[in-house]
């Protein structure tokens, strides 16, 4: 018993003794040892400065006014690490044992530089230092480093720049980061806080072997990234190189508040096209930033896709998607304000157009839907392929159904100057009246034929691209109707109150110029009839002024009678009335001449036998009363002087 407690005071005094020793280390001989164990396990020149000291509580370690952690040999631009107020803490088990294990590091406002290359390299790679020869450099490979373990890491108030080479310079402020790694062969938990723009983005992840992936080996892992206006998750697998695999979501209530709180401001997307956001897919990241996703599945607060992306992240996106959608309303893009369209009667909308999305990727979607909602259009199954490049985006429709007929051609929205959007269409087969009452709210019109149109307009509104449209057409319809005027009654009783007119085939062509489409050339046939039309429509200020001219064709000899009805207005409500002057002319012009000529040859005889005057030939009545009147004057006055 005496024996045992023999040895068990031996060992507490050589205990004692051990701890004393450790506490009388000076402190910078302590932070010496913490340096040379930093350069060990990172391959980099570690430098300790200022004022040292020891603490013994909560952690046995130093404190030192200036700390530095050098970069890549390759790296551009200063340390990777360096702080004014560092603190570093030991393993005072370790330190009974003679070794010096780092079990945290706290540093407050320091600078780090990230640097990465497209061959791999990346600064914060470290190496083993305890050979020379094993330090990186521009042509020899780093060898890996051995196992390290630094238990605890908590930064605050960080500036972080990250530059890879072939992206933007990447700059925060104010970051905070903590590392929770107890062991050196376990997983690790990280988190840090930074504010981009006016709010916190806070980020969490969880990797597994977290030593192994700092030497480049693909680790489970879980990250999630929460800001104002939406969170972003992935699991699944990834490496320190930027090579990642797994299961993406993404929700943003506010897509332009999430992403501006990421440092990407200004970005407005139209309504249903990504204001709000719900997507899902399988993700592959490469590490020269190529992203793919499969089996997506985006909800673009309306409308919903699915099929599969591959991006390009470096700069402005680059986007090559083969996209399915169902119903796709697209009517943002067209028209201003809530509730959009030209509300009849009040005007198209005056609200400003925001097309900035359009600068938000390049690239080409091939889409097929089983219909779109242009606003101004409204089609069918529909097969398209859009391409965006700089702010100009192409609607290329190759298969589309749409007014019980076939559309084809083109639609352009183009932002790189100002909002302009124009395109080029044919329709072939479609119903006319549903067609128009899109393009332009004309219902009265009933039909089957086909039309070609081509047109620009340029605007930040609506109405301002409706009044400065410009363009040409045409438009060849077979049998079909006119509502709201009977021709046949008209030419009967000039009765053009209500009724329809039938007709068996219609024809004509147009130009727009400042928002007014102008025709002269209109021919519809009718069973008895004909009908010539001329006019414009005021496509800006939706007005028309049109007149129609139906000619019977078996009447008034073989001359035919023509009435010519003006159709006038706001093109919601028009009015139409006969023009009975007009159809005098047309229709008794040689009645009209005879008449003139027998009244004219009265008036000639009253003036020769009660003025004297005789109408010479050639000479008009007027200009033989003048002569007449004149040569009398002359006699009345050269009879003075006789």
């Amino acid at each position: 018993m005496k024996w045992i407690m023999r040895v068990l005071g031996l060992v507490v005094l050589v205990a004692v003794l051990v701890v004393v020793g450790v506490l009388m280390l000076p402190a910078d001989k302590i932070a010496q040892i913490a340096g040379d164990q930093l350069r060990k396990v990172t391959g980099r020149d570690v430098t300790i400065s200022g004022d040292v000291s020891m603490t013994f509580w909560p952690v046995l370690g130093v404190t030192a006014g200036g700390l530095e952690v050098g970069n890549a040999s390759w790296a551009k631009d200063g340390a990777m690490l360096s702080t004014t107020n560092a603190a570093i803490g030991v393993d005072a088990s370790a330190l009974l044992r003679g070794e010096i294990r780092i079990t945290n590091i706290e540093a407050q406002s320091p600078t780090i530089r990230l640097e990465s290359r497209k061959d791999g390299r990346a600064s914060w790679q470290f190496t083993d230092a305890t050979g020379a020869a094993q330090i990186e450099t521009e042509t020899s490979p780093a060898r890996p480093a051995k196992a390290v373990t630094i238990q605890k890491l908590k930064i605050t108030d960080a500036t972080l720049i990250y530059d890879a080479e072939g992206a933007d310079l990447v700059s925060y402020q104010g970051v905070d980061l903590t590392l929770d790694w107890p062991d050196a062969n376990g997983a690790a938990d990280i988190s840090a806080a930074l504010r981009p723009a006016q709010d916190k983005v806070n980020f969490d992840a969880w990797i597994e072997n977290f030593g192994s992936f700092l030497t480049g080996a693909v680790q489970p892992l879980r990250a999630r990234i929460t800001a104002k206006g939406g969170e972003l998750s992935l699991q699944g697998r990834g490496s320190l190189e930027g090579a990642v695999a797994g299961a993406f979501a993404l929700k943003a209530g506010n897509t332009g508040a999430f992403l501006a709180q990421l440092g990407a401001g200004g970005v407005e997307l139209p309504k249903g096209l990504g204001q709000s956001l719900n997507v899902t897919a399988d993700l592959t990241l490469t590490p020269d930033r190529r992203l793919a996703l499969r089996d997506l599945v985006a909800d673009l607060g309306g409308n919903t896709l699915r099929g599969g992306v591959d991006v390009a992240l470096n700069g402005v996106p680059q986007i090559n998607a083969q996209l399915n959608a169902g119903v796709l309303d697209l009517r943002s893009l067209t028209e201003g304000g809530e509730d959009g369209g030209s509300n009849a009667g009040a005007g198209w909308p005056k609200d400003r157009i925001d097309a900035s999305g359009l600068a938000a990727f390049n690239g080409t979607i091939a889409l097929n839907a089983s219909r779109i909602d242009l606003g101004a259009l409204s089609l069918g199954a529909t097969r398209t392929v859009l391409r965006n490049d700089r702010s100009r985006m192409v609607f290329e429709l190759r298969e589309v159904n749409a007014y019980d007929g076939k559309l084809a051609g083109e639609f352009v929205m183009n932002n790189r100057n100002g909002l302009s959007v124009g395109g080029k269409l044919q329709a072939l087969g479609v119903q006319m009246q549903p067609l128009l009452t899109d393009l332009a709210d004309l219902s009265r019109f009933r039909g089957q034929g086909s039309a070609s149109l081509s047109f620009l307009g340029v605007g930040q509104t609506v109405d301002a691209i409706m009044r400065s449209l410009s363009g040409e057409g045409s438009l060849k319809v077979g049998r079909g109707a006119i509502e709201g005027i009977d021709l046949d009654a008209l030419l009967g009783s000039f009765d053009v109150e209500g009724g329809t007119t039938v007709f068996d085939s219609l024809n004509a062509s147009y130009a727009i110029k400042g928002g007014v489409l102008r025709n002269s050339d209109l021919l519809m046939l009718l069973p008895n009839f004909n009908a010539a039309g001329a006019g414009e429509i005021n496509l800006g200020a939706q007005t028309l002024d049109y007149t129609v001219t139906p000619k019977a064709l078996r009447v008034n000899g073989d001359r035919g009678l023509a009435v010519p009805v003006r159709i006038f207005g706001p093109w919601a409500d028009p009015k139409i009335r006969p023009d009975l002057k007009a159809a005098v002319d047309l229709n008794f012009q040689k009645e009209k001449e005879e008449a003139k000529a027998k009244v004219e040859a009265k008036v000639q005889q009253k003036i020769e036998k009660e003025l004297g005057v005789k109408v010479q030939e050639g000479q008009s009545i007027e200009e033989a009363v003048k002569d007449g009147i004149e040569d009398k004057l002359k006699k009345e006055l050269l009879s003075i002087f006789d």
